[in-house]
């Protein structure tokens, strides 16, 4: 039987050994995990032939048994009646029986040993896929944190950058803002600094109007006859 073949690599696989040796767990799990549920499979559908052979094997070991048992009987009662020659046959029998029982002991043996393999590997097998299902429900949990914590960070990243660039728009606002400053007080100091000689052309200019205006109120006022010495 092919799943018996496989016995011993059933029973020593260390799973949880396994796990940790797998570069991509999250798929790996569910590969292997599929595999062992095929073995499980097969172990179901071989168990119940091999446990029916081990009963078979044993219902024929006990029936030899009591064959054995029986013309064992027989060989005592006719030594009781003193009949030597009929026990000689019974314990023949006997012995015929007792041989053959020695092959159907075997075969017994064999069977049980085949049925133990079978429950070993079935119990094995159930408790491993069990082990996987909760360790690929742990590890899909890790990931996804992990999915979500990356999230975050790329979040966080792109907040970071977003102050980086309104820090950057802020230090442009303040230089401009500067240079603004800057220039109005250039303005400021240009309108101040005048030389001597335009500041005397505005005291000039200024004296000149002011002479037109007194030059005109005597026109004025000798057309009208109001003249200041006609006043004397």
């Amino acid at each position: 039987m092919a799943i018996l073949d496989r016995f011993s690599d059933i029973i020593s696989a260390n799973v949880n050994a396994l796990i940790d040796r797998m570069e991509d767990p999250e798929k790996m799990i569910d590969q292997y995990l599929r595999k062992m549920m095929d073995d499980l499979a097969e172990v179901k559908k071989n168990t119940a032939s091999v446990m029916a052979e081990e009963t078979r094997a044993k219902r024929l070991v006990d029936e030899n048994e009591a064959e054995v048992a029986k013309y064992n009987n027989f060989a005592k009662k006719a030594l009781e009646t003193g009949n030597d020659g009929d026990a000689r046959v019974f314990l023949s029998k006997k012995q015929e029986l007792e041989d053959v029982g020695t092959g159907l002991a075997n075969a017994y043996a064999k069977a049980h040993e085949n049925a133990s393999k079978m429950r070993q590997m079935h119990d094995k097998l159930a408790s491993d896929i069990e082990k996987l299902r909760q360790r690929r429900s742990m590890i899909k949990a890790q990931m996804s944190v992990a999915d979500t914590q990356d999230k975050l960070n790329k979040v966080n990243d792109s907040v970071g950058k977003s102050k980086g660039a309104m820090g950057s728009f802020n230090r442009m606002e303040e230089k401009a803002s500067r240079r603004l400053d800057e220039a109005d007080a250039m303005a400021e100091l240009n309108k101040e600094q005048k030389d001597e000689a335009q500041q005397l052309e505005e005291k000039y200019a200024d004296q000149t109007g002011s002479a037109a205006v007194e030059d005109e109120l005597e026109r004025m006022k000798r057309e009208m006859g109001l003249s200041s010495s006609d006043e004397d």
